[in-house]
Formats: C-alpha cells, sequence, structure tokens
C-alpha cells in the first residue's frame, strides 16, 4: 500500500519511546518534500509539560537538519484505534506542512488511514494569519 514504509518507520520508532508515566508508546516518522525520512518517539517527564510528543520529535529532528517541508507524516501508538496528533502536534505540523501533506494515522497493527491536513486541523493559524495583521496593523495604526 501507499503509506505502509512510513508507517513501519513509526511503528520502529515507538519502541524508543521514554515513558515511565503513562506508558503509552507513541512513535512518527516524517517524509520531507527531499524524500528523506526523519523518526521520532514520545519523550516523557517528571514535570509533565516538559514532555514531548512523538510528532515534534520527528518535525523538530528534520527542521534541525534543515528540512522544512514536510509532505507527510505517519502517527502510530499502542492502541487498537487510530492515533491522532494532539493540538499542539497539530498547530507544529501546519507549521512546517506543505499545503498537500498527507497525515497517516495508524493503529498498533499499522492499520491506517489518510488525512489532509484541513481534515483534523481546519482554519489553521499560520504564517498567512501574521501576514494578514502585520497589513492590517500597518495600515490603520
Amino acid at each position: 500500500m501507499k503509506w505502509d514504509f512510513l508507517v513501519k518507520k513509526a511503528l520502529e520508532a515507538k519502541k524508543f519511546a521514554y515513558v515511565p508515566y503513562s506508558g503509552f508508546h507513541v512513535g512518527a516518522a516524517v517524509l520531507t518534500s527531499d524524500g528523506r525520512i526523519f523518526t521520532g518517539c514520545n519523550v516523557e517527564n517528571a514535570s509533565y509539560g516538559a514532555s514531548i510528543c512523538a510528532e515534534r520529535t520527528a518535525v523538530v529532528k528534520a527542521v534541525s537538519e534543515g528540512e522544512t517541508k514536510i509532505s507527510a507524516i505517519a502517527i502510530t501508538s499502542d492502541s487498537n484505534t487510530l492515533t491522532f496528533p494532539c493540538g499542539i502536534c497539530r498547530q507544529v505540523i501546519a507549521e512546517f506542512g506543505i499545503p498537500e501533506i498527507s497525515l497517516i494515522c495508524s493503529n498498533k497493527n499499522g492499520e491506517y488511514k489518510e488525512y489532509s491536513m484541513t481534515d483534523i486541523l481546519p482554519h489553521a493559524f499560520t504564517r498567512t494569519d501574521l501576514e494578514k495583521a502585520g497589513e492590517s496593523v500597518g495600515k490603520d495604526g
């Protein structure tokens, strides 16, 4: 199937999750527009706010290597149902995802469904919103 290779990478990344508090392993794999793949897992912390999701780990790894255009991301977890990114991850994905980004949400068995960014985050707050705000501030004030 079309996204099996990316879901497989997410499943592999899930094995490295550091989850001593929730026990809930999550893995993600980002495919950049240049064809590179970056993986990530969730990393928990005793100070819960310092924890980071698998999706953001993978995105940050890609960006730290100079890749800022993401064409697809696969997400998986220990769940029997499809795993979707949290709100913060959706916002981060929207920042670096190309307009046609594919979000591949998977369960623990590798079964998945493909979604678009507007499917999971309609009316995302993006760079365009800031540019529009800057234009209106400059004109009005």
